[in-house]
């Protein structure tokens, strides 16, 4: 499950110090892939931390982590025990996933409540972070509506609710299988933006409606990287510094990227909007 692990530190375990039948090296471990998906899913520095933290009291030791923007420091013992394991593993490359976030943040209350053993646990996060996404297009129908409500809320017309959907549709639905091509994220929003820009420029350019920069304002507002901005402010609240301005740069990055695809398909529709 790891995609980089490295052992620092080791020793047999000695019987009666953990609270479950595996050994401190299996508890690391898992500890250390369950934060590098949670990372990878979005979860907050905070969350991180009170989620491992939590399993790692259920199981009868102690975790000490540093977050890093691409990798998780882990070190586990056990008090009274000679014995430590550091792992050092790769945050997981991946959209940010509410679904997965939740279902791990729900496996560390299972596991601290007792409800889980240890193995059971272990079994239950294969099974989440082996599970693909579940209906991919009722989320890409629910985006599509969520944007053409926005755009109704900024004053929008029903014809620009109309081409908002549909650019909408179109720009998330190819974000969809760019992203699972694993296409670069940067490339992702500056493709999808243009397209949906493009398609958001049609209410001007064929005189539908009476709001068409409206339409073309919301037709890309499912790439605002907002989850990015709200997680680099509360790192920052909490005091990793370091993930915080890693975060915040990437947002913007992001945003700037949003930028370039929305202004190319104005320049390439020819709308003077600017």
């Amino acid at each position: 499950m790891m995609t980089s692990t490295d052992i620092i530190e080791s020793s047999p375990v000695p019987a009666g110090c953990l609270r479950c039948d595996a050994s401190l090296q299996e508890v690391s471990l898992f500890l250390a892939d369950y934060a590098a998906w949670l990372h990878g899913a979005g979860a907050t520095c905070i969350r991180l931390e009170r989620n491992v933290g939590r399993m790692a009291e259920a199981l009868g030791c102690e975790a000490v982590m540093t977050i890093l923007p691409r990798h998780i420091h882990l070190t586990t013992y056990t008090m009274g025990c000679s014995e430590s394991y550091t792992y050092i593993a790769a945050t997981r490359q991946m959209p940010i996933s509410f679904d997965i976030n939740t279902k791990l943040s729900s496996l560390s209350w299972k596991l601290a409540d007792g409800r889980i053993d240890f193995k059971e646990a272990r079994r239950k996060f294969e099974t989440i972070t082996g599970t693909p996404a579940e209906r991919p297009q009722l989320v890409l129908l629910l985006a599509s509506l969520a944007n053409a409500s926005f755009c109704r809320l900024f004053g929008g017309d029903w014809a620009a609710m109309a081409v908002v959907f549909m650019a909408t549709f179109a720009g998330f639905y190819l974000k969809q299988l760019m992203c699972a091509r694993k296409a670069d994220i940067r490339l992702v929003f500056i493709v999808c933006a243009f397209v949906s820009s493009v398609l958001g420029a049609g209410a001007g350019l064929f005189h539908l409606g009476c709001t068409p920069e409206i339409a073309v304002g919301t037709s890309v507002l499912y790439l605002v990287p907002g989850i990015p901005f709200l997680n680099s402010f509360s790192d920052l609240l909490a005091g990793h510094y370091i993930c915080s301005f890693s975060r915040l740069t990437h947002a913007v990055v992001l945003t700037c990227c949003l930028s370039i695809g929305l202004c190319a398909g104005l320049l390439t529709m020819n709308l003077g909007m600017f």
